[in-house]
């Protein structure tokens, strides 16, 4: 269900989605109904499964990780430094991204924000 999730550009109404799409499954191998309001957490347990989310993050923060270790001339660090004109892209976009990164890092790894390397988020917005 997470397959190249590492590069999705998520949005909230995204990682929602995502929940529900998981329970349902969860549920479905479970042979639970919704009527039967048994607690998400409690299924997840006896499946032994993580929150997709928290799974979402994971995947994202080790691409992150093997980007970062790329050799300075490889081409997809240097697609970080990258800059794509017009007007889908501004300041607000790399803050964004930062937040992302903190929070992902604190959820993930327990890592306050500040002690990661700050990228530009360049290479995720494309021109359209």
């Amino acid at each position: 269900m997470l397959h190249g999730s590492e590069s999705w550009p998520i949005r909230k109404e995204n990682e929602v989605a995502l929940q529900r799409a998981e329970m349902r499954m969860v549920r479905w191998m479970c042979g639970i109904k919704l009527q039967d309001r048994v607690p998400s957490k409690g299924l997840r347990e006896r499946l032994g499964l993580d929150d997709v989310i928290l799974v979402l993050q994971q995947n994202r923060l080790r691409w992150y990780g093997h980007v970062l270790q790329k050799e300075d001339n490889d081409w997809v660090k240097k697609c970080m430094e990258y800059e794509v004109e017009g007007s889908r892209y501004g300041p607000e976009d790399e803050q964004i991204f930062d937040a992302k990164v903190s929070e992902a890092l604190w959820l993930v790894c327990h890592i306050h924000q500040g002690d990661h390397i700050g990228i530009s988020p360049r290479f995720w917005f494309r021109k359209s």
